[in-house]
C-alpha cells in the first residue's frame, strides 16, 4: 500500500462555509478513487511565500491518505485541483517508507 500526501492552498477570501465544503469535495473524490484518507491537517490561513494571481495569503490544507490500486492516483486528483477555481496551488507526494 502506498502513502501519499496532498497539500492544496485555497483561496483566503473563501468563507468557513465554502472552504469546508472544498475540503469535504476533495475528501470525497479520493474515497471515490478507492483511497483511505488518514488525516487531514488545516493550517488556516498563511502568508504565501510569493505573490500567486494577486494573492498574498492562502488558506493551507494538507491530506494524508493510503492508496493501493492498479491506476496512478495523482494524475487524476492533480487533473481536478488544476481545474477547481479554488484552489490557488497543490502537489501530490508519494511518501516511502
Amino acid at each position: 500500500m502506498a502513502h501519499y500526501e496532498l497539500m492544496y492552498i485555497l483561496k483566503p477570501d473563501l468563507g468557513e462555509e465554502q472552504t469546508q465544503a472544498d475540503i469535504d469535495h476533495f475528501n470525497e473524490l479520493l474515497a471515490q478513487e478507492h483511497a483511505a484518507v488518514t488525516k487531514v491537517d488545516k493550517w488556516g490561513r498563511r502568508k504565501l511565500a510569493y505573490e500567486i494571481t494577486r494573492l498574498t495569503e492562502g488558506f493551507y490544507v494538507v491530506v494524508d491518505f493510503d492508496y493501493e490500486g492498479p491506476n496512478d492516483i495523482t494524475n487524476e486528483i492533480t487533473r481536478v485541483l488544476k481545474i477547481h477555481e479554488d484552489v490557488v496551488r497543490s502537489i501530490v507526494v508519494r511518501i516511502d517508507d
